[in-house]
């Protein structure tokens, strides 16, 4: 299936690449006034226009039509026009491309001990937490009176900072300070679409529920940010829930927040363009984006705003983390895919909040909740399945589907999916229940969240749920009851890699491995707004100053506090090399020393569901060799994958010289390798791969491979198997020849087969995860 859905998709951007035409928009008669993006050739200016706006207000659109002017990582405007306008300022000669905007969603204190990092030694002590490194978030903005983000003993505001702190409803010149050191927000994109100008007119900005201004009233991006960079803050917990000191993977870190989405209205692609213009031109390093599509079809990189956005921002030297999608464990699930993003998904860590159902027949099934409230205190309750009449919106208890004649004073069975968790309990409570069972269905499998339930509840996997179901068949009076048992640390196994974490293989280009690597994405302790309380519901009125969440939109940010760590202590290096220097370092092992597991299936994870590994810091800090990329070198990459000069200035800005012998996108200088085979090749099929690695480390070091092949049907060979880093040579080359026997090839359920190879000097282990898969020839 897996194998399937990969060809169909490689076919579906071939179709994009070969007939979509960049200077054609084509539309019907419905000429509702739209928001459209549109990339400029920026030199055609003619100089009689003070700047690139006078010329965009005079020859291509009214000043008022006007949303966005870019001209940092991207140049052009976005603009509200009628279909027939746009297609008008796509015939003008200075114009490369136009797309129309979309709506984007979001993806969503002991997981820094997790990663490797302690108190006065290692990565922290020797970034001095990340102090001088300005990380850019772009989320639903932040909760600014937190602790986690005092500025306290933090020295002054770095000198190349050239941001501001935008004032709006609530928010004032002091919400800003040493932490918080900017804050910013792009609500035109919504104000559009408010007024019918976006997709489908709706998803404008609702200001009784809503600031405008930087003020978070979602509670995702002052999580994310603490996440990110929180201060150290004692006596933390979420009502009593994984308490001790939160804190985030930089502390010290400098915060510049660019608030793009917006409570339940999404992100539009022209508003999250326009911060990526906005905040390379302020100064972040680093830039932390949670955001993306959901709807299974990755955009080529010149169709999506946040692949081009970021290019602009990583050809300046800005690392940009991004989230996998939470989509799993489907394969064909991860999205940002760019080969300059760095694409996280997530694990859980060595913590958990277990919670017990008890049934009548005195079998306990385990499962997790973070409920608070008035316990059960061990009472049995009557046990309904309001599934049991084959009605489906019942069985979700759905808004409206419970009849409380059936439900009143009972322990509810509803089954996850198609509405929150949070609010399937809602549903219940409205109806008279007393508390709930939440059942993952097979597609969630034994994968499993903790939520902050408003009645008595407790989250079971799949095979838990079909045991309470079968219970109920098998009496006439079927009780329970639920037990909370709050934190456990030390779980083990972990990580595991969470079933919701997006998966490969890479839609667009499978030749590029994503995601890149996972970090801690499940129930992740950070603040969180005072606006609404700890489940985001509107009927939520608890205030907690800290929440527990989960989601690759959790995960992303610890890979952009861990890139303010390392651009920290190595300021001369590369987003690639950063990036690089976390994914060959990263563990594939649990904290059994056993391979990591994947909670969907409970085998073994591959790297389709964990790229290079779980992002292990003790050991990215002095990775020892690195995989550099060059802009340059990203630019050949689009050249092989077929996009002619005038697309690939879409991404980078100038027109590109591609080599006259085209190159070959696996060549990529990416840390991991993916082997793409032909299924008309019979017999015997070779794979060659150039990598360079540049050394960071000791000076004269040799390094020697060792190749761990995939089990059936394929060779590996690492030429030279030895690489001498002598004198003033820092950087050496190898060629990796990957060779298939078709007749004895032995795929696994995803259509792939898994290996490795690394390089090791005796102290450091440099790894790069190989994949191997069959596709149909287009």
């Amino acid at each position: 299936m897996a194998t399937h859905f990969t060809k169909s998709l490689l076919l579906l951007s071939f179709f994009f690449l070969c007939t979509y035409p960049l200077k054609t928009l084509t539309f019907s008669a419905d000429q509702t006034v739209k928001t459209f993006i549109f990339r400029v050739d920026s030199h055609s200016k003619p100089s009689i226009f003070p700047t690139h706006y006078h010329w965009y207000s005079s020859e291509f659109a009214d000043p008022v039509q006007i949303l966005h002017v870019y001209d940092t990582v991207f140049h052009g405007f976005s603009a509200s026009l009628t279909p027939d306008q746009a297609a008008s300022v796509v015939q003008h000669p200075s114009v490369l491309a136009a797309f129309e905007d979309r709506r984007r969603q979001l993806h969503t204190t002991r997981s820094p001990q997790f990663l490797g990092l302690r108190n006065q030694q290692g990565l922290w002590s020797d970034s001095d937490y990340g102090s001088d490194v300005i990380v850019g978030l772009f989320d639903t903005g932040i909760w600014p009176e937190r602790r986690s983000f005092s500025a306290v003993k933090l020295g002054p505001i770095p000198t190349r900072w050239k941001g501001v702190c935008e004032t709006g409803a609530k928010f004032t010149l002091r919400n800003c300070n040493r932490k918080v050191i900017g804050a910013r927000f792009f609500s035109k994109g919504h104000e559009a679409a408010a007024r019918g100008a976006g997709p489908g007119g709706l998803g404008g900005i609702n200001e009784t529920i809503e600031f405008l201004s930087p003020r978070d009233a979602d509670g995702h991006g002052t999580h994310t940010a603490s996440t990110a960079a929180g201060r150290y803050t004692f006596q933390a917990s979420m009502s009593g829930y994984a308490s001790g000191i939160a804190k985030g993977v930089a502390p010290k870190a400098r915060l510049a927040v660019y608030k793009v989405c917006w409570k339940n209205s999404g992100c539009f692609d022209s508003d999250i363009l326009a911060a990526f213009d906005t905040a390379v031109a302020d100064g972040v390093d680093v830039i932390s984006i949670s955001i993306g599509g959901g709807d299974g079809i990755s955009s080529p990189y010149y169709l999506d705003p946040i692949a081009i956005g970021a290019y602009g921002a990583v050809s300046r030297g800005v690392f940009v983390a991004s989230s996998a999608g939470n989509d799993g464990p489907n394969g064909l699930s991860v999205t940002n895919l760019a080969p300059w993003l760095t694409t996280v998904g997530a694990g859980t860590i060595d913590r958990n909040f277990p919670s017990d159902v008890i049934l009548g027949n005195g079998r306990k099934l385990s499962g997790v909740s973070l409920y608070s409230g008035e316990p059960l205190s061990e009472k049995m309750y009557p046990l309904v399945y309001p599934g049991k009449s084959g009605v489906l919106s019942a069985s979700l208890c759905m808004e409206n589907s419970l009849d409380p004649n059936l439900v009143r004073g009972k322990i509810v069975i509803c089954d996850r999916g198609s509405s929150p968790r949070v609010a399937k309990g809602l549903v219940v409570k409205k109806a008279g229940g007393v508390g709930m069972i939440l059942a993952n269905g097979i597609n969630n499998g034994e994968g499993l969240v903790g939520d902050a339930h408003l009645l008595p509840a407790c989250a079971v996997g799949s095979d838990e749920g079909d045991a309470v179901k079968s219970y109920l068949s098998s009496t006439s009076n079927p009780t329970g009851t639920l037990l909370f048992r709050g934190t456990r640390i030390g779980i083990k196994p972990a990580p595991i890699v969470a079933s919701f974490s997006g998966r490969g293989p890479n839609g667009l280009n499978p030749e590029i491995l994503k995601p890149d690597l996972i970090a801690p994405g499940v129930n992740i302790l950070a603040a969180w707004t005072d606006a609404v309380g700890p489940t985001g519901l509107d009927s939520d009125n608890r205030k907690t100053e800290f929440n527990i969440l989960s989601g690759t939109s959790m995960a992303c940010p610890h890979v952009s506090g861990a890139a303010a760590l390392l651009k920290s202590a190595h300021p001369e290096w590369s987003p690639a090399a950063i990036r690089s220097a976390m994914m060959t370092t990263a563990n594939i092992v649990d904290n059994q020393n056993q391979p990591m597991t994947d909670e969907s299936t409970e085998k073994p994870a591959t790297p389709y569901a964990f790229g290079a590994g779980h992002l292990n810091l003790d050991r990215a800090m002095d990775p020892g060799l690195v995989y550099d990329i060059t802009n340059n070198d990203y630019v050949n990459f689009l050249c092989a994958i077929g996009y002619g000069p005038k697309i690939i200035q879409v991404i980078t800005r100038s027109p590109a010289n591609c080599p006259a012998k085209r190159p070959l996108p696996e060549n990529l200088n990416y840390p991991s390798i993916a082997a793409l085979f032909s299924t008309t090749s019979v017999g015997i099929s070779s794979k060659r791969f150039i990598r360079t690695v540049t050394n960071v480390g000791e000076a004269n070091a040799v390094y020697r491979v060792k190749v761990e092949p995939p089990p059936k049907g394929v060779t590996v060979t690492v030429k030279p198997s030895k690489l001498a880093f002598l004198g003033a040579v820092k950087k050496l080359s190898y060629i990796v020849t990957v060779t298939a026997d078709s007749r004895n090839l032995a795929l696994d359920d995803s259509g792939a087969a898994f290996g490795s190879f690394s390089w090791s000097d005796g102290k450091h282990v440099v790894r790069s995860p190989i994949v191997i898969t069959q596709l149909d020839p287009l």
